[in-house]
């Protein structure tokens, strides 16, 4: 579904990716671990369109995302959910879902089923939708962000650490919700600093250190790697 091909990526001087593969399958998830100024945010940026890239390649279904624009991606099928969950100001729960919606040139009978479908993932936002969206506490933002990006109908979510800031209680349950869209097919990368978390859903992760990947396997064995766990889970 999503292949990068020896990705480079640069803020000026500052090199932010060197050579890095990364792939996604049909129905995948896929974790992004790494220390801050890793290079995972750049990633993201680079797959949905928000930032250059140097060299290499990025190929969504076949097709080449060079020279496409952000809006063309996610009309393509790739939605990006970023850090600091930026909800419209002024806008309430259900004018900030709309947005998504919006983005495809969804119809009306298409809206509103999509609608549906986030309000029963996401009972909290059915119950707020009248409610301007920056009076969410910071797990209910998440979710609208979430289900903000899930109304474009996307086939591959960009996840840019979803329990930021969130409590235990809370990330967890904006995880257990994250897995249960997953199940639900569809594809995703999550760069997220709670790596217990982010293994548990995924079914295979990758390691960034200084932009480049120095580590990938199947997510559960990567959770028992000791290499990982001192450096990122905290043993």
């Amino acid at each position: 579904m999503l292949r990068c091909t020896d990705l480079s990526a640069a803020y000026g001087d500052i090199v932010a990716l060197r050579g890095v593969d990364v792939s996604v399958q049909k129905g995948e998830a896929v974790a992004l671990i790494g220390a801050n100024g890793a290079g995972k945010t750049t990633l993201l940026r680079a797959i949905s369109g928000l930032m250059p890239i140097r060299g290499g390649s990025i190929e969504f279904d076949g097709a080449p995302l060079d020279g496409l624009s952000p809006e063309r991606r996610v009309r393509g099928g790739i939605a990006h959910v970023p850090e600091g969950r930026r909800i419209f100001p002024g806008l309430t729960v259900k004018e900030n879902l709309l947005i998504g919606a919006a983005a495809r040139r969804a119809g009306r009978h298409e809206t509103e089923h999509d609608l549906a479908w986030v309000y029963d993932l996401f009972p909290r936002l059915a119950e707020r939708e009248r409610q301007l969206g920056w009076s969410l506490s910071g797990g209910e933002q998440q979710m609208l962000a979430i289900g903000r990006a899930l109304m474009a109908r996307p086939s591959l979510l960009l996840l840019d650490e979803p329990s930021l800031g969130l409590a235990p209680r809370l990330a967890e349950e904006v995880y257990a919700r994250i897995a249960t869209i997953n199940r639900g097919g569809l594809a995703m990368i999550l760069v997220e600093q709670n790596t217990v978390l982010a293994l548990d859903v995924a079914a295979r992760g990758y390691v960034l250190e200084n932009g480049e990947v120095v580590l990938s396997g199947v997510a559960s064995e990567m959770a028992g790697d000791p290499r990982i766990r001192d450096a990122y889970l905290g043993h």
